[in-house]
């Protein structure tokens, strides 16, 4: 195994970069038309953001996430999920990337991280409990 397999991609500087995209990411979150939360995501490989997103409902829908009482619809799209498919339609490859993500991901999110073939995931605030 290669020593540089297991390096950090920006080295000494990873904190660094690593708080500046969870910034992006807190700027990307505004994005979201949910009231109740606003979560973004970045997609980053070779020092570029090569997909992003935000929680919020399928193309189509109405933009509204919650319902009546205040909850969540459960059709609403997580950020990563969003963040996920965007990269797969286009000519990128997560395949080494790193997220981040200003939520920790929930199951079905860690589930979709794994098979996107992102290596790493770095995020603010913790998954509600």
């Amino acid at each position: 195994m290669d020593k540089s397999e297991n390096l950090p991609p920006y080295g000494e500087k990873q904190p660094e970069f690593d708080k500046r995209y969870l910034e992006m990411a807190h700027i990307w979150a505004k994005n979201s038309y949910c009231k109740r939360r606003q979560v973004g995501a970045l997609i980053v490989k070779n020092k570029m953001i090569i997909s992003d997103g935000y929680n919020g409902t399928p193309s189509g829908f109405e933009n509204i996430c919650e319902d009546e009482n205040g909850r969540t619809k459960q059709y609403v799209l997580h950020a990563e999920a969003n963040a996920i498919t965007k990269v797969a339609k286009s000519n990128n490859s997560s395949q080494g990337s790193t997220l981040y993500v200003t939520s920790a991901p929930c199951i079905e999110c860690s589930k979709l991280i794994i098979q996107a073939g992102i290596r790493r995931v770095v995020y603010s605030d913790d998954y509600r409990a």
